[in-house]
């Protein structure tokens, strides 16, 4: 049986890391750790910054390792992520089959929370197909939904509202739209709309010294984000954004 922690370690604040997740780092022996290419390296280092952060004694090992690639042109949106997940099954059976050895225990370093937009779980699901048995614990984390709500000092429910989460290529699909969190939005859904009637507050880099804020009437200011976001992902390589869509009452 093989021991695994999932930490959830927040946006990209080390500050944000709870006191939780903090211990489940000091029972981790080994760390497992994506490498997402020379684009995303500042990832990298923002995990590797906790670590010596929490665990500056050292006494641990990390295993980092190529992450498969996926197909971002494909026609078959979830086709394709099923094919991504299934790489990154066979790739964490052999992790944990030769990596973890006995009285190990071991741990993903997982952005934001691992049970909202992370694929992790469900991966495992996968593992344990191929007949990896694992004992699995969760440590939840602040959301990158959190944290944008937090930086622009508003609830995100309204009384008597729901509040729905949904990946941009959803958007187009909502029809009126209340109160909505969009995330994963690479093709900028936002610009699109031409309800005069909404707010957007919109957040990158949330939690990193690269943060970006912007809010305001969505016909305001969609060019604005449109040109900020453009400039930071030329400047930065990549770009992790949030944000939340209102009708103002």
């Amino acid at each position: 049986m093989k021991h695994l922690l999932l930490i959830g370690i927040g946006p990209g604040d080390p500050r944000q890391v709870t006191f939780e997740a903090v211990d489940a780092l000091r029972r981790a022996t080994v760390f497992f750790v994506l490498d997402k290419g020379q684009a995303k390296d500042e990832l990298l280092r923002l995990r590797k910054v906790i670590l010596e952060r929490y665990l500056p004694e050292g006494g641990y090992r990390v295993v980092q390792v190529q992450d498969p690639s996926r197909d971002g042109q494909a026609e078959d949106y979830v086709g394709a992520v099923q094919d991504w997940h299934q790489q990154r099954a066979v790739l964490y059976a052999r992790l944990l089959q030769d990596e973890l050895g006995a009285g190990e225990v071991g741990a993903f370093l997982l952005w934001g929370e691992p049970g909202l937009y992370d694929s992790t779980l469900r991966i495992l699901d996968l593992v344990r197909e191929r007949g990896v048995a694992v004992q699995l614990e969760v440590i939840p984390g602040i959301s990158s939904v959190q944290a944008l709500a937090a930086r622009h000092q508003v609830p995100l429910n309204r009384i008597g509202e729901p509040l729905t989460i949904l990946p941009g290529r959803r958007l187009a699909e909502q029809g009126r739209v209340d109160n909505v969190v969009v995330m994963l939005d690479g093709q900028c859904a936002f610009a699109g709309l031409e309800d005069d009637g909404l707010w957007i507050y919109w957040g990158a880099y949330l939690g990193t010294a690269d943060e970006i804020l912007v809010a305001g009437p969505l016909q305001d200011v969609k060019a604005q984000i449109l040109q900020i976001r453009e400039a930071a992902r030329q400047r930065i390589g990549w770009i992790m954004d949030t944000y939340l869509l209102r009708r103002q009452a």
